[in-house]
């Protein structure tokens, strides 16, 4: 028996993005530790400008995956959803952390995907400098691009250090974003089933 077609989408960094320059970037962090108080040649500080620079760097560059989709030869036309995928990003106002859960789903077209997928798409739009808004609306628009589908669902919670470590200091405080496009935005019933909402 012939395996369904199969067909990738590549996602991966822009060609035209500025390269990271390594060097300045640890020269950057010791020249801030410096304006901030601290010696960048003390003790354990030594390490530090190295330390930060490769943790940046790492936060945000994506990891190039291509999203493999597949014939929808059974004409499945149900929600598709993996809940509670984790994530790490990194708040462009502060350059703190945000981390939180995705909900991603779709409801199929002629096209499927593999569930592993879901959430690599996820952990690419998560790595960079980000908005929660924006990488909920950035995962969205992958997935419709890439599977062509009846409808997408996003819903993301997270947890924002800018808020939680600072300023307000609100500890625990969850700011959730959704986007719903296709036949899920239009049709509630199917989008309370996306969310896990109970009938009454």
């Amino acid at each position: 028996m012939m395996s369904p077609p199969a067909h990738a989408t590549a996602l991966h960094v822009l060609p035209d993005e500025a390269p990271i320059d390594r060097d300045a970037a640890m020269v950057a962090v010791a020249d801030l530790l410096a304006a901030l108080g601290f010696d960048p040649d003390e003790g354990d500080l030594v390490e530090t400008p190295r330390r930060v620079a490769d943790a940046f760097i790492e936060m945000m560059t994506p990891e190039p995956f291509e999203m493999t989709t597949f014939a929808n030869e059974d004409a499945y036309d149900e929600p598709v959803v993996v809940r509670g995928i984790p994530f790490v990003s990194l708040c462009r106002h502060h350059l703190l952390t945000f981390r939180g859960t995705a909900t991603v789903g779709y409801v199929p077209g002629e096209r499927l995907v593999g569930l592993s997928k879901l959430a690599r798409v996820v952990a690419h739009h998560a790595r960079g400098l980000q908005v929660q808004e924006a990488l909920t609306m950035q995962i969205a628009r992958t997935l419709e691009r890439a599977l062509e589908p009846q409808g997408v669902g996003v819903v993301i919670e997270a947890e924002h250090l800018c808020m939680s470590a600072r300023g307000v200091r609100t500890e625990g405080a969850l700011t959730t974003t959704t986007a719903f496009r296709g036949v899920l935005a239009t049709d509630t019933a199917l989008q309370g089933r996306f969310i896990g909402a109970r009938p009454v």
